[in-house]
């Protein structure tokens, strides 16, 4: 049935590279929005492993919203405190018991949200930083019921939505994740004085690029303002680095350009986070799923992380159209550029989506290669049951890019 559902066309605007102007942002790990959308998918990861050990399959669930209400602090060269611990609300709906044994759902949350901060966010104190509350609830009869027949071969939709994916990613949207995800791992490994709370901005006009970086840096490790000054010169040292490896001469940095270092306004922190001083956050309120917020792109609004990797095509449909986008142009011959949008019907088989369309920049590629994109569409199609296990094993993951580890099995 896959064929009359399908439809291919081609590219007829500029994207990408071949646009004169291009906005690209990305929400570091450390920031109150992608805390949140960490948190909510860690706890879907946590509920699935456990219903696994429970009975043998993943059971109904959806804890996609998770609010972070932010503390207050008293940063200070050389230390500070945190006076009021910020606070996270972990809402959604999980089964609570299966075949008469309980889950303990709070418990379970509060795991998760624990685990996850002491992976990610090592400057952050769980007992002193952080107050957890789950207000996790089990779900709706008619929604249960219908994920109850997913345990058949057939899966059906749990909701009427859209998914979209492109590849590949340009060069501004390449350059603004690889500076956070480097930045990041920098911090980790040489430069504890920078905090995970890193957002990029990325500016593009021809050929000129412009980065302005927000890094929350870590009070206890800067000693005084020069110290603090010599640490924003490191990063756009470092910024400019990663962004000439990736072939852009031409770029502008600038780093916490809020600052007013004669009146002592500066983003220092005591946890290397804004969430630590007022700033709040929300899942499915920052990166898509690829890590990156692209305005010139195709976007869609559904909050993918914490959503059950079953059923729930807000989920499953971003993460396919993705898939299906970068393989693509990996694959078929001349394809420098796709996109993919896919759209679900609550209820109805999840591999029989009610559309799908794929647009295509190919000015070489040969009229086989309509045959090549029906195939790789129903392929990946096809495997929508083993994303659950993906995710879970971590050869597929969102918020990265690409989503699948490079050389993972199919």
């Amino acid at each position: 049935m896959l064929p009359a559902r399908l439809s291919v066309r081609d590219i007829d605007h500029a994207t990408g590279d071949l646009r004169d102007f291009e906005i690209v942002e990305c929400k570091g790990l450390g920031h109150p929005d992608t805390i949140c959308d960490g948190i909510a998918e860690e706890l879907s990861l946590t509920l699935s492993r456990r219903y696994l050990e429970a009975c043998g399959r993943v059971l109904h669930h959806n804890v996609d919203k998770v609010l972070l209400a932010g503390g207050a602090s008293s940063p200070r060269f050389g230390g500070g405190e945190v006076s009021r611990p910020m606070e996270l609300f972990l809402a959604g709906r999980a089964t609570a018991a299966v075949d008469g044994v309980e889950i303990p759902i709070e418990e379970l949350a509060r795991q998760a949200a624990n685990r996850w901060v002491a992976t990610h966010l090592p400057t952050i104190d769980q007992e002193r930083h952080v107050k957890v509350h789950s207000l996790v609830r089990p779900g709706s009869a008619e929604l249960t019921n219908l994920f109850a027949r997913n345990a058949g071969r057939t899966r059906f939709s749990n909701d009427t939505s859209c998914g979209v994916g492109y590849a590949p990613l340009s060069r501004l949207e390449t350059i603004v994740y690889a500076v956070e995800r480097d930045l990041r791992a920098v911090a980790a490994a040489s430069h504890p004085e920078f905090g995970r709370d890193i957002k990029v901005m990325g500016l593009r006009r021809g050929g000129h690029f412009h980065l302005t970086i927000a890094c929350a840096l870590v009070s206890r490790f800067v000693s005084s303002l020069s110290e603090y000054l010599d640490a924003k010169k490191t990063i756009a040292a470092m910024a400019r680095q990663i962004v000439r490896r990736n072939g852009a001469p031409d770029v502008a940095v600038d780093v916490n350009a809020a600052d007013t270092p004669d009146t002592g306004s500066i983003y220092l922190t005591v946890t290397g986070t804004s969430a630590e001083a007022g700033d709040d956050g929300e899942a499915g309120r920052g990166n898509r799923i690829n890590g990156l917020i692209t305005p010139f792109r195709p976007m869609t609004m559904e909050s993918v992380a914490g959503k059950n990797p079953v059923t729930h095509v807000g989920k499953l449909y971003n993460i396919v159209a993705s898939l299906v986008a970068q393989r693509l142009v990996d694959e078929v011959a001349g394809v420098g550029e796709a996109q993919c949008f896919i759209v679900s019907q609550i209820g109805s088989p999840l591999d029989q989506p009610q559309a799908v369309e794929v647009s295509v920049r190919a000015p070489s590629a040969p009229a086989r290669a309509l045959a090549e994109i029906a195939e790789i569409v129903d392929d990946e199609l096809s495997r929508l049951g083993s994303i659950a296990d993906e995710l879970l094993k971590g050869t597929l993951a969102i918020g990265r890019c690409p989503l699948r580890t490079p050389g993972a099995q199919r």
